[in-house]
């Protein structure tokens, strides 16, 4: 079964000369023509076959040729890139996204585009032109989102590996709520360029995998400085794959007091306190932190990526590409009949949030007043790093909702990144690993670091793997609810 191996373990097969990149891309795709029509987790497919054109590098490179997907956010020439969104249905991508060029670069070969929430905006993968991603784990559940699609990819065993993007927890939640590794790098690590923009001051590329080292693999080749992005950081790529070797023995793990406040479950509580536990029994030190902004976070995120979202947006008018709204008796209804047309509600409601904090007289009151609250709270993580060398948080507050259940409570789905959103805010480096299953569903637990410090990072999300080890768990678990039957 090819493509149930880890990257790791395909490279290493490959090398042995067990099997060819090409007999596990095959592999790939005859589960993805086989289970994706349960899952909805693929917007776009590769042409079997094809060539440099469908973005084939030559085998080998640290990839040896095999494959990767990418999520429908990020450009890769010759391909559709639409953000999961009618107003971007019919554009094609006329240059490649940065870190999927370091990819091809390292012989890796593209698979296809991933389902998400329309351009970023969502915690559930519902808010897609193409339709909701179902949880591998069940069925009638959330795969979470933004990158839901990378998620169930992943986990069903879809992909060996996906990219995805994280302005709020877009990674770290959809990994943590399907079971698989979801990586944050620190803010400017990974370039954006040829990443569709929601919050330009939010959003990074990381990657989704199977394991805490294949994702150390995969983010190590897409780091690096890019004169295209200013925000690019001119730092040394860290050896990830070395970290994730070492012992956790001496790290001091910080855990925030005061989380229950925040509508953390039991169970996730339980899972939490194990995971704490797991840590100080492999050599860790566990100390007690106090981030008493936190709890206020989530208000100034959904004002200040609101805000960049409505700038970021305003570029799709109907005029240059996207959708046009037909039969418009000017530029001024062109305007508003493409935009209502095309985006759907999510997107426009984050839109007119943005708009309005950003209007004259409430840009004092509620922008600007975030921005403040942003960095006070980088400052109480300051502070804990003087405590501490990483911190232990949930992942998310609760597993896996039904579909459908927050749509009308958006507040609800905000709330479900309560945990994640804080660490964009301030830009650090997380990674989100399964450890525990409560009633038939997965939860994650996120290390965080200081800015550049992935080294700890990784170090300490290996050692939760190795107290938790997930694998066959996940792999039955999917395999059951794949089996029960058709998606309801």
């Amino acid at each position: 079964m090819l493509e149930s191996l880890t990257l790791g373990e395909a490279l290493a097969g490959i090398e042995r000369g067990d099997f060819s990149a090409d007999e596990v891309t095959a592999a790939l795709d005859a589960r993805i023509d086989s289970l994706d029509p349960h899952l909805n987790a693929y917007v776009h497919r590769a042409p079997a076959g094809a060539g440099a054109a469908a973005g084939i590098a030559p085998a080998g490179g640290p990839l040896c040729g095999l494959p990767f997907t990418l999520k429908d956010n990020m450009n890769l020439r010759g391909t559709p890139t639409g953000c999961a969104s009618r107003i971007l249905a019919s554009y094609e991508s006329p240059y490649d996204c940065t870190a999927a060029a370091r990819l091809l670069a390292a012989g890796g070969r593209y698979l296809g585009k991933t389902n998400m929430d329309e351009f970023g905006m969502g915690s559930s993968n519902e808010y897609s032109a193409h339709g909701p991603v179902r949880n591998p784990w069940d069925l009638a559940r959330a795969p979470g989102g933004s990158s839901g699609g990378a998620a169930a990819a992943v986990a069903a065993d879809l992909a060996l590996f996906a990219l995805g993007s994280d302005t709020g927890g877009s990674i770290r939640q959809p990994a943590a709520l399907c079971g698989v590794v979801g990586a944050k790098p620190t803010y400017g690590r990974v370039s954006r360029y040829g990443l569709v923009a929601f919050a330009s001051s939010l959003d990074q590329i990381g990657p989704l995998a199977k394991d805490v080292a294949d994702a150390a693999r995969v983010l190590e080749l897409i780091m690096g400085p890019d004169p295209r992005d200013a925000t690019s950081l001119d730092a040394p790529v860290p050896r990830l794959l070395a970290a994730a070797r070492k012992s956790a023995r001496g790290l001091r793990v910080g855990l925030p007091e005061g989380l229950a406040v925040l509508g953390l479950d039991d169970a996730v509580a339980a899972a939490w306190e194990a995971a704490a536990a797991a840590l100080a029994a492999q050599g860790a030190e566990r100390v007690a932190v106090s981030l008493p902004r936190l709890r206020h976070a989530t208000a100034a995120y959904y004002l200040l990526a609101t805000a960049e979202a409505s700038s970021n947006l305003a570029r799709y008018d109907g005029v240059r590409y996207g959708l046009r709204a037909a039969g418009a008796a000017d530029l001024d209804a062109l305007y508003r009949r493409s935009r209502a047309e095309g985006f759907g509600p999510e997107v426009r409601r984050r839109i007119m949030l943005g708009t309005f904090a950003l209007s004259r007289g409430y840009y004092e009151e509620y922008y600007l007043r975030a921005q403040k609250l942003r960095t006070l709270l980088a400052r109480d993580f300051d502070q804990a790093w003087e405590r501490c060398d990483c911190l232990l948080l949930p992942t998310t507050p609760g597993p896996a909702f039904r579909l459908g259940e927050r749509l009308d409570d958006p507040l609800a789905m905000y709330l479900g990144d309560v945990f994640t959103l804080p660490v964009n805010l301030a830009g650090l480096p997380a990674v989100s690993v399964p450890t525990a299953v409560h009633a038939g569903l997965p939860l994650g637990m996120q290390v965080v670091g200081r800015p550049l410090d992935e080294v700890t990072v990784f170090r300490a999300a290996a050692a939760l793997e190795r107290a938790f080890p997930f694998r066959e768990t996940r792999r039955r678990a999917v395999a059951a609810a794949l089996d029960a039957g058709d998606a309801p």
